[in-house]
């Protein structure tokens, strides 16, 4: 069963229906997530720790684009080797909003990236390691109105424009010094739960579902992406070059369209 099938269930069972979860809390609800981490973690052992950090604004502006910033404290963790780190906002209709797939490439774990929130709620990141064990940190952000509303695109705009791409490379890069990226691709990022202005009916998803990032032909990061990420997928992070090369990242929607470029990292 999938995932997504999986958590509609258990929040119907605790009366958390579609309709329910769309309004807006007066704070955020902390009965949202041991529902949800049952639906996606089963009865796995999760740990909370301080070496996974979520830095936010405590009210953000508007709830379709929320600034958000994940960072790993390696001498913090330990020992403790996350692999894989889980994003959530666990009031959003569609909670999970991107997995990160990490490599050592990444050195410090640190990305900024954007996201939406429907209502009141709390950001949650789970790291994972390769051995199965789930670490967890949690963060309360202020936030709506993000993932439904109303819609009224010109479509063939929105079509031409999607998957244009920016890639940079803050330079001067040194070789196994960490350098900043920052990527963003123009797409317009429907969640499915949008309504046509003049139809009124719900306008097809359509979004990023997948950024993966190579230097020099090496993984860095792969980015499972959600329709939480905000509207113009961003993510600004560092990785550790090893020579001069080339940064490179392939971006796929849901209807299979591929984007690809690259940026020239010269030392």
């Amino acid at each position: 069963m999938k995932l997504s099938q999986l958590l509609c269930g258990a929040l119907l069972s605790v009366g958390l229906s579609h309709s329910v979860v769309l309004p807006a809390y007066a704070e955020a609800d902390t009965k949202l997530w041991p529902v949800m981490k049952e639906a996606f973690f089963a009865q796995r052992a999760m740990q909370e720790v301080d070496f996974i950090k979520i830095e936010a604004p405590r009210r953000a502006e508007s709830g379709a684009q929320v600034p958000v910033s994940y960072t790993i404290d390696n001498a913090a963790a330990n020992g403790v080797k996350i692999v894989k780190l889980y994003s959530f906002v666990d009031a959003n209709p569609i909670p999970l909003t991107a997995t990160y797939h990490l490599t050592e490439a990444l050195g410090d774990f640190q990305l900024a990236t954007r996201i939406r929130f429907e209502t009141d709620a709390f950001v949650r990141l789970v790291g994972e390691t390769a051995d199965g064990k789930l670490y967890l940190a949690s963060r309360e952000i202020r936030a709506a109105g993000g993932c439904g509303g109303m819609v009224e695109n010109n479509e063939a705009e929105i079509r031409a424009a999607a998957g244009r791409i920016k890639l940079n490379v803050e330079a001067p890069a040194k070789a196994g010094v960490p350098a900043t990226a920052a990527f963003n691709i123009k797409h317009i990022m429907r969640t499915g739960l949008q309504r046509d202005l003049v139809s009124q009916g719900y306008v097809p998803a359509f979004y990023i579902n997948k950024v993966d990032f190579t230097y020099n032909g090496a993984p860095v990061m792969t980015v499972d992406v959600g329709v939480g990420t905000a509207e113009d997928p961003y993510f600004k992070f560092n990785f550790i070059p090893t020579a001069p090369g080339k940064l490179e990242v392939t971006a796929t929607d849901n209807e299979g369209k591929v984007f690809s470029h690259h940026a020239d990292v010269t030392m």
